[in-house]
């Protein structure tokens, strides 16, 4: 454990790259101190900022201007990786927050040299100072200011907090530069580098003799040449033998001959030692089982080493003079041989969009394709078929538990060496050779150039001005667009994120109609439309009246598509999406829509129902078994409590009445969660238990609607459903914000909805588009009712502390993205309708992606 102080001061082991901070009063020796141990060029001192403004450090009028220039210098230093010391009073928490959030925000440790110097021996050195006098109350105030921080630099983020108590312990103290935990440079190979092991010892023992390594008497595996091995994280889980696994690793590490960094299984599987709760899932259960098939003393001897190497063990190392980053699932260039929480919850798990793929796993952000660091990155984490250069680095995770290849990277050589896995011991949620299908080329003059969308992009737009893409989030819609969208002609639009109401005042309830009415009420708007959230899935349709206008208008002879909020094919697999584009657009001609609207095609955005049609695993592989481990293990503590209170074991002390209420409470939390659930669960395998709920007419040849009233909208696309009873229509009400009788009826409305299972509503203002005092509302809030949001919080969301907790969530940036994206999606809109060139439309809808990967709680 680290602590806020150390004994009286001898060596202090200030690593390579940090952020120094310097806290203690004027004339405590600070200054004097660091230009004993530090180079000229580390030391940023505020007194020196004022003279390199005013001519004149004594000249405090430019403070603030003084101030700005420091953070200026230190923020430079600390993204350039260079060790810098703040020389300034730091006395206050504010002053030191600043400085602690640019050494997060550039993954650099804070280290505090704190100067508990008498009041007495301050006074006395300023009175004697010939260059500046400084008034008594001021050093007096700066002391208060110390002696209430003492105990809270840990607290506040400081790594350490080094304190000298007298002025000798400050001339006796000896700065020693160490390297930071990751910086391994001095280790420059030759390595063998092998990616997910995952309990496949056979083959990695089949593998290591293909590199030449061979048993020693100590029955630990040596190279000839003196090479190392480096494990790249997921040592454990779904294979066979994850304890020999650990066993023939450890042995490695501990003699010097391998390196070790962690994967998230790996650290799943350390929590689950320490005792932390983890769920028991993605083959942890094999591993425990595993573990447990030991004897008492070898499992106990095998937990304690495994939990003490993993203390020692870092999340990514850099390696071979900075040449060579190796980390689980990979690091940014800008993160690498640095220090933080965000550090390492990259080389764990990577980046992810926020979206969940139709197989039920994160939507990866592909921080690959963008990497244009000096450093060889080696990673794993996520399986490919092959092991292939990008850039420069390299997966060589080649899935051999589930059935593909153990692989390694020689290294410097770059080599590949593979052996094929005996069997499939998993099988993944997502085929591992699985490729989307390739789209067919656009034509010459539609080509989408790659340079229109990578790196920072600003692209303007009529409701907002200009937008920033940054480089990172365009990244991440490289990755989705290139392997998962459906071609890119069809890609006209894309839906924005929605924010929820802000949270409810009203007691048991998270989201309530109330907040939705103020929001808009505040905002100037007098009406609104508060639509039926259907309990479904977002997704464009785009239908055309025959094939041959689906090529004329979008270079595709087809009948149309229909694609998720994030451009992926709704329906698997595509004859069948073809018999439901074929019935609609059959329905359409026989009711003479494309007459009526004078088109010969349209785009509608919808809820596609049901739920289970995108989120059958969500649901059955995550969800039910959710609420099946709670019944199972309520029930379970019932009984307990039964046969406790039968044995007559009530007490002051323990209060088995009270604790049977609650496992009563619990159990009916988690039945209703069970029920609400099994309510979205629909069958699917025929066309008519599918049902489209529209309640935006897009667009048609050369209109946009976004002109029209909410209402005028409902109305018009009642036609549909009409036309096919696969159109479902959008139940709505009309409410005047300003009439607290109809906000009631609306109120009421809406809980016989959510009491009918149903997810809640959507309020819109009644126009289309709304500005307010601070420019454009929000297009829609989604207020969910509150079985709905059992699912997304948990069973018990609904207690009291629960509910408290959560009232804390903050919605600033779902909204800011919800108004960026709307932005974006009535401008690629727009852009298609004037028939502007595929590029300059797929500009705003690869906008929208992009945004898409912010991070925001995905429960929002």
């Amino acid at each position: 454990m680290l602590s806020d102080t150390i004994p009286p001061i001898q060596d202090l082991k200030i690593p390579n790259l940090s952020l120094v901070v310097l806290v203690g009063a004027s004339s405590s020796g600070k200054s004097t101190w660091a230009r004993k141990h530090f180079l000229p060029t580390e030391i940023v001192s505020s007194d020196n900022c004022r003279a390199l403004i005013s001519d004149d450090e004594n000249n405090q009028s430019v403070t603030p201007e003084a101030f700005q220039l420091l953070h200026a210098i230190v923020e430079a230093r600390l993204r350039l990786g260079r060790l810098t010391v703040v020389d300034a009073t730091n006395v206050q928490k504010d002053a030191r927050a600043s400085l602690l959030k640019l050494a997060r925000q550039y993954h650099v440790l804070p280290i505090a040299i704190v100067f508990k110097i008498s009041e007495r021996i301050c006074l006395d050195r300023s009175a004697q100072r010939t260059d500046r006098r400084i008034q008594p109350y001021v050093i007096q105030q700066q002391a208060m200011h110390l002696r209430r921080s003492f105990g809270h630099f840990r607290e506040e983020g400081f790594a350490k907090a080094h304190i000298f108590e007298s002025v000798e312990a400050v001339e006796s103290a000896i700065v020693k530069r160490v390297p930071l935990w990751p910086d391994h440079r001095n280790e420059a190979g030759p390595f063998d580098i092998i990616g997910d092991v995952h309990g496949c010892r056979t083959e990695l023992e089949t593998l290591l003799v293909q590199l030449g390594y061979q048993r020693d008497e100590k029955n630990i595996h040596l190279h000839a040449e003196g090479r190392r091995l480096i494990f790249l994280g997921d040592l454990v889980d779904r294979g066979p033998d994850s304890v020999g696994m650990l066993q023939l690793a450890l042995d490695m590490v501990e003699a010097g001959r391998a390196f070790w960094t962690p994967g998230n299984h790996d650290d799943k599987f350390h929590r689950y030692l320490k005792g932390n709760p983890v769920k028991i899932s993605h083959g942890l259960g094999d591993t425990i089982k595993q573990l447990e098939a030991l004897g008492e003393a070898e499992r106990q001897a095998l937990t304690e080493r495994y939990l003490q190497r993993y203390r020692r063990i870092v999340d990514h190392l850099v390696l071979d003079s900075g040449k060579l980053v190796v980390a689980h699932a990979g690091m940014k260039a800008e993160m690498q041989g640095r220090t933080g929480g965000r550090v390492r919850n990259f080389a764990l798990y990577g980046e992810t969009t926020g979206e969940i793929d139709e197989f039920g796993l994160p939507v990866r952000a592909n921080w690959a394709a963008d990497y244009h660091g000096k450093a060889l990155v080696v990673y794993g984490h996520t399986p490919t078929p092959e092991a292939e250069f990008i850039g420069n680095t390299i997966n060589i995770d080649q899935g051999c538990v589930f059935g593909g290849k153990l692989s390694a990277l020689r290294y410097p050589e770059r080599e590949i060496v593979s052996v094929p896995a005996l069997q499939t011991y998993y099988q993944p949620a997502k085929p591992l050779l699985a490729e989307p299908e390739k789209a067919k080329p656009p034509e010459a003059t539609e080509l989408l150039d790659l340079d229109d969308v990578i790196g920072k992009r600003a692209i303007e737009t009529r409701l907002m001005g200009r937008l920033t893409i940054h480089a990172e989030h365009a990244t991440a819609a490289l990755e989705v667009m290139s392997r998962f969208a459906i071609d890119p002609r069809w890609l006209i639009y894309l839906p924005p994120t929605m924010s929820p109401c802000e949270t409810a005042k009203e007691p048991g309830y998270l989201e309530y109609p109330t907040e939705s009415f103020g929001y808009y009420r505040h905002a100037g708007v007098p009406r609104v439309v508060c639509e039926e959230k259907h309990m479904g899935s977002r997704g464009i349709l785009i239908l055309c009246r025959d094939e041959s206008i689906g090529e004329k208008r979008f270079g595709l002879k087809r009948l149309g598509v229909c694609y998720t909020r994030t451009g992926r094919p709704f329906f698997e697999p595509e004859n069948f999406e073809q018999q439901i584009l074929t019935r609609l657009v059959d329905s359409l001609s026989r009711a003479a829509i494309w007459e009526k609207w004078q088109t010969d095609w349209l785009a509608l955005d919808c809820e596609i129902l049901p739920w289970n049609l995108k989120a059958q695993g969500l649901l059955v592989e995550q969800y039910l078994p959710t609420a099946e481990a709670g019944h199972a293990a309520l029930t379970a503590a019932q009984t307990v409590l039964d046969q406790a209170m039968a044995r007559g074991l009530q007490s002051e002390a323990l209060d088995l009445m009270a604790l049977r209420a609650q496992a009563n409470s619990s159990l009916a939390a988690v039945a209703r969660y069970q029920q609400t659930i099994a309510s979205y669960l629909w069958e699917t395998a025929e066309i008519d238990k599918i049902a489209f709920a529209p309640f935006h007419l897009l667009a048609t040849e050369g209109k946009t609607y976004f002109d029209r009233d909410h209402l005028w909208h409902l109305e018009t696309l009642s036609a549909l459903a009409d036309a096919d009873g696969l159109f479902r229509r959008t139940k709505f009400q009309v409410v005047d914000v300003l009439d607290e009788q109809a906000m009631q009826v609306a109120t009421d409305w809406w809980k016989e909805l959510t009491e009918a299972d149903a997810e809640g509503m959507v309020v819109k203002p009644f126009s289309f588009i709304v500005r307010d005092k601070n420019g454009l509302a929000q297009p829609a809030l989604k207020c969910r009712g509150r079985d709905y949001l059992r699912i997304i919080y948990g069973p018990e969301y609904l207690r009291e502390e629960n509910l408290t907790c959560l009232r804390q969530r903050g919605l600033g940036k779902k909204r800011s993205l919800a108004l960026r994206e709307f932005s974006l999606g009535v401008e690629s809109l727009e852009r298609f309708a004037r028939k502007e060139s595929l590029r300059r439309v797929h500009e705003c809808v690869f906008g929208v992606l992009a945004l898409e990967s912010e991070p925001v709680d995905p429960r929002l």
